[in-house]
């Protein structure tokens, strides 16, 4: 839930990468993190946990306006992907505004990015929160590997795999390359920043 802080006139709000191990969310963050540097307030943080980490820092998205004339500060959040750090990835979904949901392409990870999604709802009915009413992106991360040989799933597949129930914007992307990760991030922003105005018509 977005925090509204009268003093400052800024309105805080938290969106998570989420997805399977190794699907490229640290990629993405990394990517943002060195690209919009303008826009970057602060450093880094990693918390590591054994073979995996988490990542965050604060995210002045400009260009895309005020709400109720309060500055927009937006925490980029990333969760570690592998199954056994559930609880971790549960807590870092407390308070979430908006998600980018980050599918890894490759034949071989099909089965993981639909168990990872099904860990996203799942997690997020705990918080008594649904998937298809919270701003939502989906990536279709390392379409770049079909240019060295690698075995990977079309778009469509994917698609069927994962938005055929959600409905909700979907980008091709390469997180090593930096394409697609703009236009994700913004998209989702965009969404998330969507919903705020409506929940902060009460904010004078």
């Amino acid at each position: 839930m977005a925090i509204f802080n009268l003093k400052k006139r800024e309105i805080e709000c938290k969106v998570v990468f989420y997805g399977p191990g190794r699907g490229g969310k640290t990629t993405n963050l990394e990517y943002i993190f060195k690209s919009f540097k303008k826009q970057v307030a602060g450093e880094m943080v990693s918390i590591n946990t054994e073979g995996d980490r988490t990542l965050f820092f604060d995210f002045l998205p400009m260009g895309l306006g005020k709400i109720r004339g309060c500055d927009v500060r937006v925490q980029l959040y990333t969760v570690p992907g592998q199954v056994k750090y559930s609880s971790t990835r549960k807590l870092v979904l407390r308070g979430v505004d908006g998600i980018i949901f980050v599918a890894d392409s490759l034949e071989v990870r099909r089965e993981k990015n639909m168990l990872s999604l099904k860990d996203l709802q799942s997690n997020l009915k705990e918080y008594g929160k649904s998937i298809f009413k919270l701003p939502l992106v989906l990536q279709y991360n390392k379409r770049d590997l079909a240019d060295q040989g690698i075995p990977i799933m079309t778009t469509e597949q994917m698609a069927k795999d994962l938005n055929r129930q959600l409905k909700v914007p979907a980008f091709p992307a390469s997180a090593v390359k930096g394409e697609g990760v703009g236009v994700t991030l913004k998209e989702c922003v965009k969404l998330t920043l969507k919903k705020l105005q409506k929940e902060f018509q009460w904010a004078k």
